[in-house]
């Protein structure tokens, strides 16, 4: 297998045009109209910005299905979506974003795009309204006001005078924006602005209902009238034997879809034998995972991802002590797992994926990284003598691991630390099932859950960490574990607004010792992607974050 270097965007679409032109001059070769793409996302819901959604896998899936200001790009960065309207920051007191939405986005039901998309992304997701099930209140917690006319196609964002949130570009993206009018209809109310300005709870607790659950995704169980698009595909069904079927959609006013119908096959399928049937043409999944994969007739990539593979642990019941914590930590064999299952197909000698992961939030290609990571060394190599002594009065207790099955590589991982814990009298048991999902951490009925970023079970991470600091602080959607410490808490919030390095630098130290101190997970390694294309396939380009292979699905051309 051959490793495909990312490339920078434009020189990655250059390069697939050349490849356009190659083909077309020198075949007869004929477009498929469909194209199957296996991914080990779990979508559970629509709405990217719910926990569940999020942890879901939803970016991967639905970025072109529903888009905004922002989509996450190869290198995990944030990429304007012009298509779908601008956003810019303007000079004033309080950090100050304008947004305006392209006067001909119109979503697939025929309802125009429109401000209140971004009013009811902010109510839900700002903390105010505890009745939202948020993924993340990251930058939303931030802003004071979204000036907004209902129906309007401007709106203007004002934070907090006390608050700079950085990472601006990660607020109101693809995946994110959900179909206000929608929730509205939903909740019995003319539009979502005018109740989210009075604040009249119980209307408000009508529109968190829907917001949570009402775009919850089951085979074979969807309306699609709840699902409309504003991006340049849609969705037309969804069901075990033919899959997530997204079509092409016809009011979408940017560049049509090249390919008319993409098959999403997901988890949930049986994708090693989708793999075999030649029903796909796009692989995206944990490397490892499916065990001996036929790959004959793709072009592969095995790449670090932004992901961090790591376990992430109950802070009640069995994990309610830091000191039991510790102990179990002592013993994971980090060093030999990564050596073992952290870079299949890669071999690195810097940054992500040259080594096990020492840190949760900061990235191993991050210029802080190297000065900060030293508390992790004792947790390196596996210590049966210190995991002992760390147990102290905790006699042989029983940790059980959960994990989304089938996945190969994540149940050679359990059975390593079960090795390598045993004579430590810890006994590490496999709780992994098909139907995982990782809020059983907080239900008592797991100890650990073996994921990547917010535990994750496919596609994750960002160059901006958003999803990994979420994932343990206080109070927010992705913190299944519940870990709480106020001192960490107001770390991130002031990294999320501190960009001077020596500050940086202080607090992500402090964040580290604090953080293997109390030991609310254990990060293994970045999780290693297998991202692969078939041939024939133009504008394939490998994306080893939350948004997936699928980020540019609208550009796929497959010939054959």
């Amino acid at each position: 297998m051959r490793r495909r270097f990312i490339r920078p965007l434009a020189a990655a679409l250059t390069a697939g045009a050349l490849v356009t032109g190659a083909l077309a001059g020198c075949s007869s070769k004929n477009q498929v109209p469909s194209i199957g793409y296996a991914v080990d996302a779990a979508p559970v819901s629509y709405n990217g910005g719910s926990a569940l959604g999020a942890n879901g896998g939803a970016a991967a899936v639905f970025s072109r299905v529903l888009t905004g200001f922002f989509y996450t790009g190869p290198d995990g960065q944030p990429v304007a979506d012009t298509d779908f309207g601008t956003a810019k920051e303007v000079p004033g007191e309080a950090q100050t974003i304008q947004y305006r939405l392209n006067p001909d986005g119109v979503y697939s039901d025929g309802a125009p795009t429109s401000c209140d998309d971004l009013v009811l992304e902010w109510a839900a997701r700002s903390g105010r309204f505890p009745q939202f099930d948020a993924a993340s209140t990251a930058g939303y917690a931030d802003i004071e006001r979204v000036e907004c006319q209902p129906g309007s196609k401007d709106a203007t964002v004002v934070f907090r005078p006390d608050r700079h949130f950085l990472a601006w570009r990660t607020l109101f993206n693809a995946g994110d924006l959900m179909p206000a009018h929608i929730a509205a209809q939903a909740a019995g109310i003319p539009n979502v602005v005018s109740v989210v300005q009075s604040g009249d709870r119980a209307v408000l607790d009508r529109l968190a209902q829907f917001w949570n659950t009402g775009w919850n995704l089951k085979p074979g169980g969807i309306d699609t009238k709840l699902l409309p698009s504003s991006g340049p595909y849609r969705v037309e069904s969804f069901s075990d034997s033919d899959g997530l079927v997204l079509v092409k959609n016809d009011k979408w006013w940017g560049n049509a879809a090249k390919t008319p119908r993409i098959v999403v096959w997901t988890r949930a399928n049986d994708l090693a034998k989708k793999i075999a049937d030649k029903a796909v043409g796009v692989i995206d999944i944990g490397a490892g995972s499916i065990k001996d994969p036929n790959l004959t007739g793709f072009s592969i990539d095995q790449v670090p991802g932004r992901g961090a593979e790591q376990l992430v642990l109950s802070t009640s019941g069995l994990f309610a002590s830091a000191d039991v914590r510790r102990a179990f930590a002592a013993c994971v064999p980090r060093q030999a797992l990564f050596d073992k299952l952290g870079h299949p197909g890669f071999d690195v000698k810097s940054g992500q994926g040259s080594g096990p992961l020492n840190s949760r939030t900061v990235q191993a290609d991050s210029p802080y990284y190297a000065a900060i990571v030293g508390p992790a060394d004792k947790y390196r190599a596996g210590d049966v003598a210190a995991a002992q002594q760390g147990l102290g009065k905790t006699q042989n207790p029983t940790v059980r691991i959960g994990y989304r099955k089938p996945d190969d590589r994540r149940a050679q991982t359990v059975a390593m630390i079960a090795d390598a814990c045993k004579p430590a009298g810890i006994s590490v048991v496999d709780a992994g099932a098909p139907d995982f999902a990782p809020t059983e951490l907080g239900d008592g009925k797991v100890d650990a859950v073996l994921g990547s970023t917010a535990a994750a079970p496919g596609p994750a991470g960002s160059l901006s960490g958003i999803e990994a600091t979420a994932a343990l602080h206080g109070g927010q959607g992705l913190n299944f574990g519940h870990y709480g410490n106020g001192r960490y808490d107001a770390i991130a919030d002031q990294l999320a607004a501190d960009d001077n390095s020596t500050n940086v630098l202080n607090l992500d130290s402090e964040a580290e010792n604090l953080l293997w101190n109390e030991m609310p997970s254990i990060p293994l390694f970045a999780t290693p992607r297998t991202i692969a294309f078939g041939e024939g396939m133009d504008n394939g380009i490998a994306n080893p974050t939350k948004a997936g292979a699928g980020w540019n699905m609208d550009r796929w051309v497959l010939q054959r």
